[in-house]
């Protein structure tokens, strides 16, 4: 009897001990945070277009896994966004960073104003293929122009490096059209041979088996001038099929801009696929009353089923290489082949007439172009100056100061043209069919790029849309601004996990403050980062805080 009594006591002053374990367990050890970022107090864009609202953004990992009114205490960061707009992060439609993302891996120009995801491979001119002919010129380029050396071949290699490498936004990727027909054939003016074709379309189908998510053109560049409409629309039903885009520069923004436009409509109604106009925009004064029939075409062919949108940015000066103003016939082959048409007296001389017939339709004189860069330090003094500028230093006309700083630069001079009407300008990028796109690139105030004298869009383009083309302007709301930055190119180009802010949404997000927000950079001194974005957040990750660069490298390679 004593026994029986002994244990059930022993049973009852181990249950009570155990109990009294738990409860002291439940009042030291908190329940793990349901969050890993809260941003509260915030008014939210969410990307549709829709007004802004009140309410918190909860974060756990890369996903956006709560909108509505979350405790701070559940989340291990919080931040206060009292006062700001909480919007999804820029997309770049229109980007150039091929290159310069691996010189400048942090992407500062593009993180501090708010760009979470670029596309690259614009206009025609893509890192892959890096193969076939010419290769070893494009990598000599790239090395001097961008201190890249090249290590890929293919898409799939040219993302491995990327992602080797760690990057500060998110990648996608067009194939250029032209870097695909030079790689085959050189930059020649003819048509591809069936075969040659065949192998094109191939290399169509393999870039976008790696990743790529369509083509460009840039039918105003060599070898895009060469190509025939229907080699286009052969690589474009390609991509159509596979439910990618068909970006063009076009072949004309000046005196045949509409015909130039209605190609890229036709390409878009013969192929059913996906259509974008670059840069949207009539350059020359004699041409800036063509800017609303070509917005007529597009919306024309939008009523009639064909998917075609463009891109704009908010300046009325675009930027390019000096060569753009050669007739084609000076600029097939190779660099060499220029030099040596440059260096003959009667090729030269039909280079001039040529230049004096046509720089005054486009851009519409020469104190218009003004040198941006350029390779060597003896002509360094050129950048910023205009041709005219130019020809008065060395004493001679300005035509001849092109041509010379041509042979002398072995043709590599980059060029801020200013081009475009404040009117038209306004008028296209407060167009609904059109979206917001920089045109430009990662770059920073130092090495290569920070010593030449780009165009301002590369450190200013979105937070000049929201400061000065809405809050000043006023041509179109915040929600609609954001709108054209974040969903439609998001949807255009194929992403269906950003370019919003709702849940299972990747957690892109800019914070700002729709007070302040202005661009920085102009033209006399574009390296300078703008004001009022103060929280830029790539896959969850800060890569912006309080205005300043987090180091943080959150970017990804998003594949088709």
């Amino acid at each position: 009897m004593s026994e029986r009594l002994t244990r059930r006591k022993f049973i009852k002053d181990a249950a009570i001990v155990t109990t009294g374990l738990a409860v002291g367990s439940a009042t030291q050890i908190q329940a793990a945070p349901s969050y890993d970022l809260v941003i509260k107090n915030g008014t939210i864009l969410d990307g549709t277009g829709g007004a802004g609202f009140r309410a918190d953004v909860g974060i756990k990992a890369d996903e956006i896994i709560a909108i509505g009114n979350i405790a701070p205490e559940q989340s291990k960061k919080v931040i206060d966004a009292s006062g700001l707009n909480v919007c999804p992060g820029f997309v770049d439609i229109h980007s150039h960073s091929d290159g310069s993302i691996l010189s400048y891996l942090d992407s500062e120009s593009r993180v501090l104003q708010g760009i979470t995801t670029e596309l690259t491979g614009n206009c025609g001119s893509s890192a892959a293929p890096m193969t076939g002919i010419g290769v070893e010129e494009r990598k000599k380029s790239w090395l001097e122009q961008e201190d890249v050396r090249v290590d890929w071949s293919d898409v799939a290699s040219y993302f491995g490096r990327l992602e080797k490498e760690k990057i500060g936004i998110n990648q996608a990727l067009l194939l250029g059209q032209g870097t695909l027909r030079e790689s085959l054939i050189g930059n020649v003016d003819r048509a591809l041979t069936d075969d040659e074709l065949k192998t094109i379309l191939r290399w169509v189908e393999e870039g976008m088996d790696q990743g790529a998510v369509g083509i460009s053109t840039g039918l105003e560049y060599t070898p895009g001038r060469y190509t025939p409409t229907q080699e286009i629309v052969e690589m474009a039903r390609i991509v159509s099929r596979r439910g990618g885009l068909y970006a063009s520069h076009i072949r004309n923004e000046e005196a045949t801009l509409l015909e130039a436009v209605n190609e890229a409509v036709n390409i878009g109604r013969q192929t059913g696929g996906r259509v974008e106009v670059s840069h949207l925009k009539a350059a020359g004064v004699i041409n800036w009353s063509k800017q609303l029939g070509a917005i007529h075409l597009i919306e024309s062919a939008r009523q009639n089923g064909v998917e075609i949108l463009a891109d704009a940015y908010p300046y009325t000066a675009y930027s390019t290489g000096l060569t753009v103003y050669l007739k084609s016939w000076a600029l097939e082959g190779t660099t060499a082949d220029l030099m040596k048409r440059l260096k003959d007296t009667e090729t030269r001389g039909r280079m001039r007439s040529e230049l004096v017939a046509h720089i005054p339709t486009e851009p519409g004189s020469f104190d218009l172009i003004v040198v941006s860069s350029v390779p060597s330090e003896k002509n360094r003094f050129t950048i910023g100056k205009n041709l005219s500028q130019i020809g008065e230093s060395w004493k001679m006309e300005a035509v001849d100061a092109m041509l010379r700083l041509l042979e002398e630069e072995e043709g590599n001079v980059s060029i801020v043209g200013h081009g475009m009407s404040p009117e038209n300008v306004r008028m296209v990028l407060s167009h609904p069919l059109v979206m917001i796109g920089s045109d430009g690139l990662t770059m920073a105030p130092r090495g290569k790029l920070g010593s030449t004298r780009p165009h301002p869009r590369s450190y200013g383009t979105y937070p000049r849309v929201l400061g000065y083309y809405s809050r000043e302007q006023k041509i179109f709301d915040l929600p609609t601004a954001v709108k054209k930055m974040t969903s439609m190119p998001a949807d255009q180009i194929g992403l269906k996990d950003r370019g919003r802010i709702a849940k299972s949404m990747k957690a892109d997000l800019v914070l700002f403050n729709p007070e302040t927000v202005k661009d920085a950079a102009t033209f006399e001194e574009p390296h300078r980062y703008p004001l009022g974005i103060e929280y830029v957040i790539v896959n969850g990750v800060l890569a912006a805080e309080h205005g300043k660069q987090s180091g943080a490298r959150a970017g990804r390679v998003l594949r088709a």
